[in-house]
């Protein structure tokens, strides 16, 4: 797994993204697990909050929990149009989004949390069901981020593993510290 526990920068609560160099077969197992389990997660972390608490900061100047969990199945729809256009175009440049900016839309600051959830549900199992059929070469297909670069779809899956449990984390973390 990428990154270590630290409380040292309560915004990289499992560490930073660290980019493979190399992704062998394994990770890419690991990385459809956390996938596939991304929404129970989610779900497990959020378990029993109130609206009071879904409207907490996770840290200082950070989101709410709600905002949180509408960022997560913005972000992973982000990821799977962007798997998807590396998987049918040659070399397709990606529309970068502000995820800030989103996160400050009227739904992000107020609706459910269960809109978002569901949305993760049937997205995670289509990418899973996506990826796990794809053959060894198409995993090296590529879309290019303007401010990133090039981005294989085995490294966007190392990503999303990331990005699935660094915002569980933001949430039991805060439960932690809360005593939630």
């Amino acid at each position: 797994m990428t990154g270590i526990l630290t409380e040292a920068d309560p915004r990289y609560p499992i560490g930073k993204f660290a980019r493979p160099a190399q992704v062998r077969a394994e990770d890419r197992e690991q990385y459809l697990a956390t996938l596939s389990g991304l929404p129970d997660a989610l779900r497990a972390a959020i378990s029993g909050l109130n609206d009071a608490q879904l409207d907490t900061p996770y840290r200082d100047g950070g989101w709410t929990v709600r905002q949180l969990v509408h960022h997560v199945a913005d972000s992973h729809t982000n990821m799977v149009v962007r798997v998807r256009l590396a998987l049918t175009e040659d070399w397709p440049v990606i529309k970068p989004y502000d995820e800030a900016a989103w996160a400050k839309l009227e739904d992000a600051r107020l609706l459910p949390i269960e809109w978002s959830l569901t949305i993760l549900d049937g997205l995670h199992e289509r990418l899973v069901v996506l990826l796990r059929g794809l053959p060894e070469i198409e995993w090296q297909r590529e879309y290019v981020h303007p401010e990133g670069g090039r981005t294989t779809v085995e490294q966007a899956a190392a990503l999303y593993d990331w990005h699935s449990r660094h915002h569980v984390a933001h949430v039991t973390a805060l439960r932690k510290r809360m005593g939630w």
